[in-house]
């Protein structure tokens, strides 16, 4: 199958990166290199592009899309919550631009062993790194109820997760849950009827919760914020797409911290924190994608894109 990926926003990170030719940028989720190929073709031979993914196929397409370009590119597989062990090993301390596009890629959803789609039968498994041990399947099967509870609450705002979990626990008493038809099928017998029949798969929350608790993704995404906005240059730009509110929650929170000169409580009568404003918001509310690009991909029809400036 060939790796396809739409590249969401694509003119408005390209536009808001503010992209200088010898500047070193850095994709933080290269999936198909669709953003990349284009930083990558504003960039001269002075130029770096960074591009990271924790996929080896991502990696592997990408390096041949992105080849016979000016600019020097290092792929990386690895979680991008190590962005700064990252830049470290190739000497790199300061950046003029940085991506993060937090969506699971359209190769990966379509890619049916994968099993991050809800509406294909394939192996419980949801990692983005295929070589790591964590798998949905494990997920489902080993975790206590009250930590998939915590899951579904947390990570897909699930308003059925007690039936939910119930149900899962019933069944994996009898047999080992192994596939997302089988799941898919127990959370269906676990809503009501009138939600059921609502329209769109009532699957979606709980799905999105285990991709979350496989892959860490919350975990790298709160982990590496501050480090994103660390490793800037004065006037660098930092574009984060998101698709989901716990983590355009994430995000907004951490750039409003730091573009905010004090934090104390609002009834102390004088600054006590010593808090300085590191960056500017560029986006005081996200951008969101036009309805043109909305109904040519439906898949980024709830992304938001938030963006800031190093001061």
């Amino acid at each position: 199958m060939e790796f396809k990926h739409i590249p969401i926003m694509l003119n408005e990170i390209i536009e808001n990166l503010n992209i200088v030719p010898d500047g070193v940028y850095v994709d933080c989720t290269l999936g198909g290199a669709g953003h990349s190929l284009e930083i990558a073709k504003k960039l001269n031979d002075k130029g770096i592009l960074i591009g990271i993914d924790k996929d080896a196929t991502a990696i592997n397409v990408s390096r041949e899309r992105l080849k016979n370009l000016k600019c020097k590119v290092i792929l990386v597989q690895d979680d991008f919550k190590n962005l700064k062990t990252i830049l470290q090993q190739n000497n790199i301390s300061k950046v003029n631009g940085i991506l993060a596009d937090l969506g699971v890629s359209s190769y990966q959803i379509d890619e049916v062993d994968r099993g991050f789609s809800y509406s294909k039968d394939a192996p419980l498994d949801m990692r983005m790194n295929t070589s790591q041990s964590l798998t949905a399947k494990e997920v489902v099967n080993s975790y206590s109820e009250k930590d998939l509870l915590n899951i579904l609450y947390t990570y897909g705002e699930e308003n059925f997760a007690k039936n939910i979990v119930k149900n899962i626990i019933k069944q994996r008493q009898i047999k080992p849950i192994e596939r997302t038809g089988e799941l898919v099928k127990i959370i269906e017998n676990s809503v009501p009827a009138k939600v059921l029949y609502k329209g769109g798969s009532v699957a979606k929350k709980t799905f999105q919760a285990l991709r979350i608790e496989v892959n860490g993704e919350l975990d790298s995404l709160k982990s590496v914020l501050n480090t994103m906005i660390e490793v800037l240059v004065p006037a660098g730009r930092l574009c984060i797409i998101s698709f989901h509110s716990l983590e355009d929650r994430l995000v907004k929170n951490c750039f409003t911290e730091n573009s905010t000169a004090c934090i104390c409580p609002k009834n102390f009568p004088i600054c006590v924190c010593n808090h300085k404003a590191i960056i500017k918001l560029i986006t005081k509310k996200p951008i969101i994608p036009t309805e043109i690009e909305q109904q040519e991909n439906s898949r980024s029809s709830s992304s938001k894109l938030r963006i800031i400036e190093k001061l």
